[in-house]
């Protein structure tokens, strides 16, 4: 299956294989429409489970990772915007620390089904049109 491909299920969209996104490792980015503007979104596993984002910081509106999928900072314990040091929560996305004070990642729905993970669109987070 080729990224950004639906699923089966109605508003599900394929993000990659769920052994690509490794426990505390990189994470995948995907595109998508938030709010009407081009942006990504982004997958990575923590204690097991695959989380999804807007690959947004709440500090300033900019994409975290430092690298192509390097959300996580050195320790693996929380994910980090390379820009100012504001860290996340993976399982909630709630900012534990920096310039987000207050602030979350915006969460989009994940799904983990038959060795694939596929992200959920509502009504902020949309696919790319084909």
């Amino acid at each position: 299956m080729m990224s950004g491909a639906t699923s089966d299920a109605p508003g599900q969209v394929w993000i990659c294989a769920a052994d690509a996104v490794l426990e505390g490792g990189k994470g995948v980015r995907f595109p998508v429409v938030a709010g009407g503007d081009q942006a990504t979104g982004f997958v990575v596993r923590y204690s097991g489970t695959a989380y999804a984002y807007l690959n947004r910081c709440a500090h300033v509106p900019i994409e975290l990772d430092w690298a192509e999928g390097e959300f996580f900072e050195s320790s693996g314990l929380y994910l980090m915007c390379s820009t100012h040091g504001a860290i996340y929560v993976p399982e909630s996305g709630f900012c534990a620390g920096g310039p987000c004070r207050g602030g979350r990642l915006r969460p989009i729905a994940v799904v983990e089904r038959d060795g694939q993970l596929f992200w959920q669109a509502d009504d902020y987070v949309q696919p790319v049109p084909a």
